[in-house]
């Protein structure tokens, strides 16, 4: 028994459809998928950018000064033996690379980084409080991870001198 003209029409029709339907799925989870890669990225450009204030921070509390360079940050040269601020030095997670933009302090040294990217965060508030300032920002080169020491702050090593004040 043969299909009618109709009914082969009607099966290719009902074929080009699940196809179509089939296209917008994938499509949509693509989207979906690069999203949330976006958001892992910015996790890891939080993470990475917060270690490496927190490891400028420990060499200014150190010496009272800003490092010269990242690398020193992996190896104090100051020291006779191997004294590490951070483990390693991060790439930046959004462009995959070591091409972090130094933020220089005015009295020199490095006081932070931030990334190269000019893209538009996804995450625009609900920040921690140090990264407050990150909030509405309109490209990852705002997100500056920069160590400023807080007023009346002073260097463990000042503070152990100093007697405590009744």
């Amino acid at each position: 028994m043969r299909c009618g003209a109709g009914q082969q029409g009607l099966a290719y029709l009902g074929l080009m459809f699940a196809v179509a339907v089939i296209g917008i799925m994938l499509a949509t989870v693509g989207i979906v998928w690069s999203t949330e890669i976006r958001r892992e990225k910015e996790e890891q450009l939080l993470f990475a950018g917060g270690q490496i204030r927190a490891a400028i921070g420990h060499y200014f509390a150190e010496s009272g000064r800003y490092p010269p360079a990242l690398s020193e940050l992996l190896t104090d040269t100051r020291y006779p033996a191997a004294h590490r601020h951070l483990r390693r030095l991060y790439y930046d997670p959004m462009t995959n690379g070591q091409d972090w933009t130094l933020i220089y302090a005015p009295g020199g040294g490095i006081m932070g980084v931030a990334s190269s990217s000019q893209d538009k965060p996804i995450k625009q508030a609900n920040f921690d409080p140090v990264d407050a300032a990150f909030e509405q920002a309109d490209c990852y080169c705002n997100w500056q991870f920069v160590f400023t020491p807080r007023y009346g702050w002073r260097s463990p090593a000042v503070q152990a001198t100093v007697p405590p004040q009744p």
